[in-house]
């Protein structure tokens, strides 16, 4: 954090070679303002961004120093007192001044980068010419110096590698974007028919005909004069169903088990009669039976007889 009791604010002129806007901040009571630094000098690219940082400054309590606004006065209170003629004359010099230095800051800054590699490039040529080739006439097998290092090699074969496994991924990646097919997104189901007030036992029936489905009036037992009571009736057995869901809505609430609306009726009960008598067979056809039997017991003694 920084203090701000005793600060100030001043401008500060700018270099010659400088575009940025500074000013400083600093104690009135020559105390340190931040760790070591007597003063904090800060920088903006811009005069607007100069005045927005003293505007928040002052609001915060740090009010510019008491002599540059008295020089800024007595500034502003000469030039009203100059004669116009005058005042136009020293505009048109300021003018021409300004225009001056940003001719000769600009030629400098496209002079310095071309004179820094005129050079270099001179020095190097010189390095060249004067030690390099001494050196390298030195060696008594020059062909040596063409030879590929092991080193040199392995990365070189690495690169290879490389631009080949790239090369084949944005080929793959190319066909998969020209391959590929959007498919939107479903719209989302329509869940308003699932009610949380329905009863448990309800549940969404789904029609294959158009015909409503009619209970039956009652079921004819196998013995006469007994019948099943009426069959229970389908709840919401109607036309128009909702339709198949795709995608699974919000699961119902599981019933409770102690709720007397849930418990499933009792299957009724038959009465109780006797058992059905064993039938009798008259004596003909007990006769006629046991004639077959002993003609087909005959076929099959004939039919494994040995053969003479």
């Amino acid at each position: 954090m920084l203090p701000l009791d005793n600060l100030k604010v001043r401008d500060v002129e700018k270099g010659f070679m400088s575009s940025k806007h500074i000013f400083a901040l600093f104690n009135t009571e020559q105390r340190n303002v931040y760790k070591d630094y007597r003063c904090l000098e800060l920088a903006c690219d811009s005069q607007e961004e100069v005045d927005s940082w003293k505007a928040s400054l002052l609001r915060a309590g740090v009010y510019p120093d008491k002599s540059m606004v008295d020089l800024e006065e007595n500034t502003q209170s000469d030039n009203f007192s100059m004669d116009p003629q005058l005042e136009r004359q020293v505009e048109t010099i300021r003018n021409l001044v300004e225009s001056y230095m940003t001719i000769i800051n600009k030629g400098i800054r496209d002079l310095i980068p071309k004179t820094l590699m005129h050079l270099m490039i001179n020095s190097v040529k010189e390095f060249i010419h004067s030690e390099l080739l001494a050196q390298l006439y030195s060696y008594e097998d020059q062909s040596t110096l063409m030879e590929e290092s092991t080193e040199q090699s392995q990365k070189r074969e690495e690169k290879l590698h490389m631009y080949y496994c790239l090369k084949e991924a944005l080929h793959i990646i190319g066909d998969i974007c020209t391959s590929t097919t959007y498919t939107p997104i479903p719209p989302p189901v329509d869940d308003s028919w699932l009610k949380p007030h329905r009863s448990p036992l309800e549940s969404p029936t789904f029609q294959h005909s158009s015909s409503a489905i009619t209970p039956m009036s009652s079921i004819t037992g196998p013995s006469a004069g007994h019948s099943l009571p009426a069959a229970i009736s389908l709840p919401n057995a109607h036309v128009g169903a909702p339709p198949v869901p795709s995608r699974p809505g919000s699961l119902p609430t599981l019933p409770n088990i102690n709720d007397p609306a849930l418990i499933p009726p009792q299957i009724p009960s038959r009465p109780s009669r006797a058992p059905p008598s064993i039938p009798r067979y008259s004596f003909d056809l007990m006769d006629s039976f046991y004639k077959f039997e002993q003609k087909i017991h005959c076929n099959y003694s004939l039919f494994n007889a040995p053969q003479i």
